[in-house]
């Protein structure tokens, strides 16, 4: 909003406001409040093009812009404080996050992504190191050999995030391959459950075998 005001040069009065006209004002005092007045309505009529209708009812009543941007600054000073809760919230869980033991690798990094979008939207900085480093310390064991090749051929300070991404996708993939493109705990549950079956074969044999004998 103050970038469309300033452009519109009427950011000074939206902030300073203008003085009354005195009764025994002179014609060029009369002119400048003319002006100054004029500027006001085009300022208060950006303020109100720039606000959400929730906004615009408390501006309503206001007779000028700096009224208007007073309310306006006023209101939002909860907002602030909110978002500050929101940011500590988000930074909590980005802390406390953890690869889960059947989350594929894409699914990990969306989550990854949301998070740290959302701590930027707040206006502060995440850089591709931290995201780097928070993703090697929260991965599945699994990953284990991989993380240590990757550290040990790679620089990580100027490591990207998609690079990172890239390794641990193409790693997942081979792995994938070698279980029939099962996830780990579905591939032992498929190798326990045909070993089973299996074993109740060789005893249906066994039994079948005593009955003729």
């Amino acid at each position: 909003m103050k970038v469309i005001l300033g452009y519109q040069e009427v950011l000074e009065i939206v902030e300073k406001g203008y003085s009354p006209l005195e009764e025994d004002a002179t014609k060029e005092q009369k002119v400048a409040y003319n002006e100054n007045k004029k500027n006001d309505c085009k300022a208060l009529c950006l303020i109100y093009q720039s606000v959400d209708n929730a906004h615009f009812e408390k501006i309503i009543g206001a007779k000028t812009s700096s009224k208007a941007w007073k309310i306006l600054e006023k209101g939002n000073e909860g907002t602030k404080q909110l978002k500050k809760v929101r940011l500590q919230t988000i930074c909590k869980q980005f802390k406390l996050m953890q690869m889960e033991e059947n989350e594929r690798v894409a699914e990990f990094f969306n989550h990854v992504f949301t998070l740290t979008n959302a701590v930027k939207s707040y206006g502060e900085k995440v850089t591709d190191l931290t995201i780097v480093e928070k993703v090697i310390c929260t991965l599945n064991p699994k990953f284990d050999n991989i993380v240590v090749a990757i550290e040990e051929s790679r620089n990580l300070e100027i490591l990207k995030v998609e690079e990172l991404e890239g390794s641990l996708e193409a790693h997942e993939q081979r792995f994938l391959e070698r279980s029939d493109g099962k996830a780990p705990d579905q591939a032992l549950q498929a190798q326990t459950y045909k070993k089973k079956e299996e074993l109740v074969a060789e005893e249906e044999d066994i039994k079948e075998g005593v009955v003729i004998g």
